[in-house]
């Protein structure tokens, strides 16, 4: 039995030129940081993972060296233990199932279930366009063979935001199924604007029912479970959201309180493969939609990827794409090979073991910094 001998940490900075200005961050971003984390044992094979910055985990690393690389439930709980005291360390869970399907020699996704290999990916857009630019981008998502396309709202004013489901609805049809997110469940550290009431969000949604929009994604803040189940109770829409939730008891109350239709959270950065693989099969359960958020990089979606095919499948899962200013040569920097879905949307993930990709060692080298943040 090999152990785990050491656990490696690095940051990475990739240059963007033209900036990245997302919709949900008041300040355009210059830069796309990664840090990566690196879980060897003493056999010299390697588990990668990625996600939050990771910063403070060196405390922590002794907690795993000298253990079985395949004790993933025993690694789990110290992870969630971690995360009370030290924030998200749940690259470190992605790694150490990357490592155990090296050593067991078996792709994620069976290890996780074996349900399917394949999933469908949908347009995930980044940007604020004008309403002219948002109807191509709309057509674009068609011709590449995406069934659904997510828009963000958050111009500068509500009107704005539906003339672009208007015109988009107006000029594709049902070629596409629509999503918006409405981005109120959480803020970037010096955004202080104050999410919707449910009032607000309601009116919000009655618009975009008769866009037979497909969900609406975060129209109240992550904390409103009140608010969630009322507007759920008021409206004909599917309400999404749970990307960055953290606990299992929170996601419990989720479920009980029934605020959501469709459950969002991205495993490199609440609860890991570990959690969620089991909280999928929860969510499915009760006839809800388990479709992870995997805004980040090539790691992330990978995982994501392998976790919910793996388990219960979904109608389609989120795929960061939103050119020029978002590809996935951008998005996937770290990687030898860019994550593309096929012609129809359709993704297929490999019977290579782990997460079956690899890094791209000189990118990283040219990359490496002391920090991950987007300036």
């Amino acid at each position: 039995m090999s152990t785990i001998s050491r656990v490696e940490i690095t940051h990475h900075q990739l240059p963007l030129d033209p900036v990245f200005p997302a919709s949900w961050d008041t300040q355009p971003r210059t830069k796309f940081p990664a840090t990566i984390v690196r879980v060897f044992d003493d056999e010299g094979n390697c588990g990668i993972g990625s996600g939050d910055a990771m910063y403070g985990f060196d405390d922590y690393q002794r907690y795993f060296i000298g253990q079985d690389p395949l004790d993933l439930d025993r690694h789990a709980a110290v992870l969630s233990n971690i995360e009370f005291h030290a924030g998200r360390p749940w690259p470190m869970d992605v790694a150490l199932w990357d490592l155990a399907g090296k050593l067991r020699d078996e792709p994620i996704w069976k290890m996780v279930g074996g349900t399917s290999n394949r999933i469908r990916a949908y347009a995930s857009s980044g940007v604020h366009r004008s309403v002219p630019e948002m109807v191509q981008v709309a057509r674009q998502a068609i011709a590449l063979g995406f069934p659904a396309l997510k828009v963000r709202f958050g111009r500068p004013s509500l009107d704005e935001d539906l003339a672009v489901i208007s015109a988009v609805r107006d000029a594709v049809g049902d070629q596409l199924e629509l999503m918006v997110d409405c981005n109120q469940g959480w803020r970037m550290a010096w955004d202080t604007q104050r999410p919707w009431d449910v009032d607000h969000a309601t009116v919000v949604a009655q618009r975009l029912e008769a866009e037979s929009v497909y969900w609406m994604e975060e129209p109240l803040h992550r904390g409103d479970y009140d608010g969630m189940s009322e507007l759920r109770e008021r409206v004909n829409i599917r309400i999404a959201g749970g990307e960055l939730t953290r606990e299992p008891y929170e996601f419990r109350e989720l479920l009980t309180r029934g605020c959501f239709d469709v459950f969002q959270p991205d495993c490199v950065c609440s609860m890991g493969i570990s959690g969620l693989r089991h909280l999928a099969y929860e969510v499915h359960e009760q006839g809800k939609i388990f479709t992870p958020h995997t805004w980040g990089n090539g790691i992330g979606v990978m995982a994501n990827l392998h976790l919910t095919a793996g388990t219960v499948g979904a109608p389609f899962i989120e795929f960061p794409f939103d050119p020029p200013e978002w590809t996935t040569a951008r998005r996937d920097f770290i990687l030898t090979e860019t994550i593309e879905a096929d012609g129809d949307g359709w993704i297929t993930l490999s019977d290579r073991p782990g997460l079956g990709i690899e890094l791209d060692e000189d990118v990283l080298a040219r990359t490496r910094t002391g920090q991950a943040t987007f300036a």
